[in-house]
Formats: structure tokens, sequence, C-alpha cells
């Protein structure tokens, strides 16, 4: 069974930072991009950031402040988040996918639980 098990989410300061991770199970994902997407409430589920197989970056707005990283041997993409905000408040879900645009969340064949994202002001 495959699994995204995602961690790292909490309740943090204006400014502060935080540091979640994705860690996969049941098949490797080496070949797989893998992305995170938030969902604030109220709100559609947007693009975050992804990262493609052989390590090549995307971002939304957050470019500058999040960073995305993925280690294949460990089945493992984290996405290190820096300067935030209360509009960063939002549950972050990782996915991976192989085809289509990796920027929509319909290209993406797996889904992590999601981890709560809480900034206050």
């Amino acid at each position: 069974q495959v699994q995204l098990v995602e961690s790292g989410g909490g309740l943090v300061q204006a400014g502060g930072s935080l540091r979640l991770s994705c860690v996969a199970s049941g098949r490797s994902f080496g070949n797989y991009y893998m992305g995170w997407f938030r969902q604030a409430p109220g709100k559609e589920r947007e693009f975050v950031a992804s990262i493609s197989w052989s390590g090549n970056e995307d971002y939304a707005s957050v470019r500058g402040r999040f960073t995305i990283s993925r280690d294949n041997a460990k089945n493992t993409v984290l996405l290190q988040m820096s300067s935030l905000n209360p509009e960063d408040t939002a549950v972050y879900y990782c996915a991976g996918g192989r085809y289509g645009s990796a920027r929509y969340a319909g290209s993406y064949e797996y889904w992590g639980q999601g981890t709560q994202v809480t900034v206050s002001p």
C-alpha cells in the first residue's frame, strides 16, 4: 500500500520557520515529481512547490521564502519554510505524480493526509 505521510506542522509566530517532511512508502518515488500543496479554510487547494526526480524546483508565490528538496534514497521530500506569515496558515499536503503539469493538483496520483500549519500574528 502506497502511503505519503507528512509531519512537521504546528503553531509558529509570524516571521518564524518550520520544516515539513513527507515520507513515502509502498513504492519508490525516484521517478516521480513531488509537490506540496496547501488548503486554507474556505479556499481551494493551491500549488506551493514541486521538485522533479532530477531536482528541478518550481515555486508559486512562496519563492524566496520556501525551499523544497528531496532525498530519493530515503523516499523523502522536505519543505523548509521561513519568514512565515498568517497568510501561510493552511493544511499542507504532499503529493507524488508522474505525468502532466506539476502545478496542477489533478496530475498527482498519490496524496498524504496533510499537516496543519498555523502562523499567529
